[in-house]
């Protein structure tokens, strides 16, 4: 078993050089209570993440809008190299009695992944938390701290950074998101 599980680790770590992965199952932190979705809907600011291989740029910002279909539009731009790159994506309530569980998904061909919402006031800030587990033997992780500006005072960024870590999410690799001359270098 062990041979295999080094085996496993060793294929996959190529696979999450730049993410973050801890042994162990996922955390399992609790959501945002009676969170509602057309509240949350409409433009957030990436603020600080821990690493992300499909996040390389600056201006990183998110916009969530409601389709006919019930399911949410999720378009995710950033500005990288001088141009600004968009990709969309869906995102669903998987389960209507835990409405901040969503998941997400930017191809047809991959299954949702976790986007659960731990906190938003809806009109200033929010942290979201992502995890997959690989056998339960190890564990990638993704956390976002966002905002429906492009900053945030320093005592909100600190609240979210407690959140995290009192719920067992190790933010030590996370990173600010440059978001300086965003509205015009576009």
């Amino acid at each position: 078993m062990k041979a295999v599980s080094a085996l496993l680790v060793a294929l996959l770590l190529p696979l999450v050089s730049s993410q973050v992965f801890h042994w162990g199952p996922c955390p399992d932190p609790p959501v945002q209570a009676n969170f509602v979705i057309h509240k949350y809907l409409g433009k957030w600011y990436e603020i600080q993440k821990l690493p992300a291989s499909f996040e390389k740029g600056k201006c990183v910002e998110a916009e969530y809008s409601l389709r006919t279909d019930g399911t949410i539009k999720v378009l995710n731009s950033e500005l990288r190299r001088g141009k600004m790159k968009s990709v969309e994506g869906t995102a669903v309530v998987q389960d209507i009695r835990q409405p901040a569980k969503l998941g997400v998904s930017f191809s047809y061909f991959t299954p949702y992944s976790p986007y659960w919402v731990l906190y938003t006031d809806y009109e200033n800030s929010a942290m979201v938390y992502s995890c997959t587990d690989v056998l339960k033997l190890f564990h990638v992780d993704f956390a976002w701290i966002l905002g429906r500006a492009r900053t945030l005072p320093v005592a909100t960024i600190n609240n979210a950074k407690i959140l995290f870590t009192s719920n067992n999410i190790d933010i030590g690799k996370m990173t600010s998101t440059d978001q300086q001359g965003c509205d015009k270098e576009r």
